[in-house]
């Protein structure tokens, strides 16, 4: 599980994909949410600008990312 720790209130679902490096540009982790490939707190979430916070668990391509 990867642990990301969060500096202000949230991070919008596309910038963490791309600070954890799981992918390699906004395009990309753009087009892994519109395909519906990212979980956010166990379901399938399609929410390019979702606001992910403390606590939440993000989940692609076999990456648990926690929010702390």
């Amino acid at each position: 599980m990867i642990q990301f720790k969060l500096e202000g209130e949230f991070i919008p679902l596309i910038q963490l994909l791309k600070a954890t490096g799981l992918v390699s540009s906004g395009g990309d982790a753009q087009m892994v949410v519109i395909d519906g490939l990212v979980k956010y707190n166990g379901v399938v979430d399609y929410r390019k600008r979702l606001k992910v916070k403390k606590g939440d668990i993000v989940e692609f391509a076999e990456h648990k990312i926690e929010i702390i």
